[in-house]
């Protein structure tokens, strides 16, 4: 899950492209000048469905297990060196490990793995380690004693880290890129955008706002996401205020963020308005933070005053906890690979349907992290998620994580019948916001073709389709409420204003309304934890009456699409339909440009009560 600590993007952004230079490998410290780059809208990202809020599948394995012990298990392969942040998502890898290193009973030990955990909260050594690995494969080592086999970090941050190391590993050859080849577990709401209640209630009262926080990695993403469904403008200069947009202080790492959050830091910035420098100086503070735990309970305890505006609750498939490694060693030692991914998921299923498994991964996590002031059961509590008072004693939701058993990890990547690849989903999603936001940074990223491979995916799924049914899974999404009135209940997160083209006149999509029907298809898979409201709008060209029944067939034709595209990812449940004609335009009817903006379908999300 992290792209998260350090300033030291240098390292995570060399050999992008020539014309990109080494200067820019500094980010948007550098984007000063007489022009700056405007604040812009970020693009909106439909989050992919899945599962459901609480990540089950309904087609688990048996948890049953054994508890790992505590002595160092005699494996007769060489070790697997793997690194990762303190992230409960990982629970179920640290239950089948153990340990550090893998322990006497464990499922590991089971599997005939060897594998010794490293903690590394700062992405730039995480792509060191890979690069340093694939150098020594490069020299001929079969197993290399440099760097780490594998790495592991949240989806929605892999294209960043994927497009800068991939582009030190080309000189090595194409058999030596990094990817991604397992998803084995998930944010679920410890991963936020905290801020003032009244951001919540209304999103355009965060103009202006400064945001503490690690850039252009996931917790940033739902920052973006959040602004991007809601139309309102990104500064993506930290060195700048725009006053007509959301600002950023950029963090050392996700503590570093809160701590300057409690600690009221202030500092003084030119102003800026839709790219130019206003001549004035404004002097900022922190309004608001993006971070996970233990970040978000250090707010919570400390200062207090901020309530998850949102966060993977509701965009609960925007994280996946993904595994890295370089390709050319994992198919040569493919075997290895896929007991080690069994062995996780055996893990995930035990600590999904076992209390005792759950409470023994909590401890390992303790012994594994060496975060400070933690213990097992603080992993334990915030791997479950809770509501408590701050220090204002406001009630505010901290933590919330889940793990992967087999089904969940084939559902990740679409290997269920029916099902959308949600990696894909979130990956392409959030690339596409990378690269609107820092241009000169980030020209291009890498596709996710280039990068997933889900052959060890689809050989597990071979060896355990019983898991998922055969290859069917009953995907369950949280069903729409209404209240006696009939209209929908829940906090409204966001509300998109789609121009789907349709033929005139016609329920009939244009030509190319695919593209636009893709994206919002990618955004609502990743926010999965949320219900759907279809809002149809005309112009006021014809009667009123043909109008709203013209609005509720578009709707209709919208909700449709999606049911048939992907069934398992979006049951009828989710959905409800309104109406409304000509009796709601955003633009006077009075010219065409006016008349096109009328004609909308208008997306709502909304959380739970």
């Amino acid at each position: 899950m992290r792209l998260k600590t350090s300033g030291k993007i240098v390292v995570l952004l060399i050999v992008i492209g020539v014309a990109v230079g080494a200067w820019k490998m500094f980010g948007s410290h550098l984007m000063g000048g007489k022009d700056e780059q405007a604040s812009i809208v970020p693009s909106k990202i439909n989050l992919p469905t899945g599962p459901g809020g609480d990540g089950t599948t309904g087609g688990s394995t048996d948890g049953s297990v054994g508890l790992p012990g505590d002595s160092v298990a005699t494996v007769n392969r060489p070790p697997i060196r793997f690194l990762h942040w303190a992230w409960n998502a990982q629970m179920g890898l640290m239950f089948a490990n153990g340990g550090k290193e893998t322990t006497e009973g464990s499922l590991m030990a089971k599997h005939n793995v060897n594998l010794q955990f490293t903690r590394q909260d700062d992405a730039s050594k995480m792509q060191e380690a890979l690069v340093a690995f694939a150098n020594q494969l490069k020299g001929g080592a079969k197993n290399p004693s440099a760097g780490a086999h594998f790495v592991a970090i949240m989806g929605d941050g892999a294209p960043q880290f994927l497009t800068s190391v991939n582009a030190q590993l080309a000189k090595l050859g194409s058999d030596y890129k990094a990817k991604v080849i397992a998803g084995i577990g998930y944010s679920r709401g410890e991963d936020k955008f905290m801020g003032p209640q009244e951001w919540k209630s209304n999103p355009t009262a965060c103009k202006g706002g400064v945001v503490a926080g690690y850039l252009r990695d996931g917790d940033w993403n739902i920052a973006m996401k959040w602004l991007g469904d809601n139309g309102l403008k990104n500064n993506p200069d930290e060195k700048t205020y725009d006053p007509d947009a959301l600002n950023w202080y950029a963090a050392n790492d996700y503590i570093d963020a809160c701590q300057k959050y409690i600690a009221g830091y202030t500092e003084t910035r030119p102003v800026v308005r839709n790219g130019k420098r206003t001549g004035e100086t404004k002097t900022i503070h922190i309004d608001a933070v993006v971070t996970w735990t233990p970040g978000d309970v250090q707010v919570a305890t400390q200062k207090g005053g901020l309530v998850s505006i949102v966060s993977t609750k509701e965009y609960n498939y925007q994280m996946p906890c993904t595994i890295i490694g370089i390709d050319k060693w994992m198919r040569q030692n493919r075997g290895y690979v896929e007991d080690m991914l069994s062995a996780i998921f055996e893990g995930g299923a035990a600590v999904k349907n076992s209390d005792e498994a759950m409470h023994k991964a909590a401890q390992i996590e303790t012994e594994v992290f060496g975060e400070a002031n933690t213990n097992a059961d603080y992993w334990y509590k915030y791997f479950k998620g809770v509501q408590q008072q701050d220090k204002t004693g406001m009630t505010v939701d901290l933590g919330g994580s889940s793990v992967n058993d087999f089904t969940d990890g084939f559902v990740t990547f679409g290997l269920a019948n029916g099902t959308a690849n949600l990696f894909a989903a979130t990956y392409t999603a959030f690339g596409d916001i990378l690269t609107q936001q820092y241009p000169s940074l980030f020209p291009r990223y890498d596709s996710v073709n280039e990068i997933l491979d889900i052959s060890y995916m689809k050989d597990l799924l071979a060896k355990n389709r019983q898991a998922v049914a055969g290859g069917n899974v009953k995907i369950e999404v949280p069903p729409t409420q209404k209240s006696g009135s009939g209209a929908p209940t829940g906090t409204t997160i966001s509300n998109l204003k789609l121009h789907i083209p349709f033929n005139t006149g016609s329920a009939a999509f244009a030509p190319l309304a695919g593209a636009q029907l893709e994206k919002l298809k990618n955004q609502l898979v990743i926010a999965s934890n949320t219900t759907v409201e279809i809002d149809g709008h005309t112009d006021n060209v014809g009667n009123p009456q043909s109008n709203r029944n013209l609005s509720e067939a578009r709707a209709f034709a919208v909700r449709n699409w999606l049911m048939k595209k992907f069934p398992k990812n979006f049951p009828e449940n989710r959905f409800t339909i309104h109406a409304y004609g000509d009796s709601s335009p955003i633009a006077p009817n009075t010219t065409n440009e006016g008349r096109a903006q009328n004609r909308r379908v208008e997306i709502i999300l909304r959380g739970s009560k």
